[in-house]
């Protein structure tokens, strides 16, 4: 794609007609229509103006295909995620998210939760940004943390883990497709959408302790592969009731 394409493709995506982003903008419709068939080019300061109107760089917006980012990306969403207890373990490795995952999966097995009638055990997993710099200079190691949802009134069978949990929180959350594909580039790529969102619209990221600043989500849908990435916002005031991560 061009970047009248990238422009057309953004503005239909979001539901705007050429007149609003042309009041937007302070220009005419027409100059909108010529963006879009490549007849004339914004100058620097709209390109600035319509990257924050669709939360992307500039750069994006003249070099890459749109279309197919937004084909990995969802849109930045908001959720009131209902409180939850879980069990939780960290590791400091080279490769600490398949270690940590694997041990944790194999204490859901010795511990009973994944025999429980009707509950499907959901993993969720987060940086551990503690390791010293010697660790990660001279060592090569990284931490994460995994973490099981426990339903309500499950004690585990076995020790080896934290118990802990938080209450009802809101979060900012991004829906990433296929993200092991390129997990180097797209889970950091989520967190910084979602960032840049939050600053363009004057949301704040919540760091309290008394919730988990971010974590992610991976689960399967129709053979498809997808991660939720979400971090914590100060509280939004909408009607919606909380609910449990899906």
């Amino acid at each position: 794609m061009n970047l009248g394409d990238n422009i057309q493709y953004l503005r239909k995506v979001n539901n705007i007609t050429q007149e609003e982003m042309a009041e937007r903008l302070s220009v005419s419709r027409q100059t909108i229509s010529k963006w879009e068939m490549g007849q004339a080019y914004p100058e620097i300061p709209k390109l600035v103006i319509i990257g924050d109107m669709f939360h992307c760089k500039v750069d994006e917006l003249l070099k890459q295909d749109m279309h197919k980012v937004m084909e990995i990306y969802s849109k930045v969403k908001f959720r009131k995620v209902k409180g939850f207890r879980m069990a939780r373990y960290v590791m400091i490795t080279p490769n600490p998210e398949d270690d940590v995952n694997a041990y944790m999966d194999r204490w859901a097995e010795a511990s009973g939760l994944n025999n429980i009638p009707g509950y499907k055990p959901k993993r969720i997993g987060w940086d551990f940004p503690f390791a010293s710099l010697e660790q990660q200079n001279r060592f090569g190691l990284r931490g994460y943390v995994s973490a099981y949802i426990l339903p309500d009134g499950f004690e585990p069978g076995c020790p080896g883990v934290e118990i802990t949990s938080q209450g009802d929180a809101d979060y900012a959350y991004i829906t990433i497709r296929d993200p092991f594909s390129r997990a180097f580039e797209l889970i950091p790529g989520a967190y910084k959408r979602i960032m840049e969102y939050l600053d363009a619209n004057g949301f704040k990221e919540n760091s309290g302790r008394e919730f988990l600043t971010c974590f992610e989500y991976v689960y399967e849908e129709d053979g498809i592969t997808f991660m939720d990435v979400y971090i914590h916002v100060d509280a939004l005031g909408h009607a919606n009731l909380y609910t449990p991560i899906r």
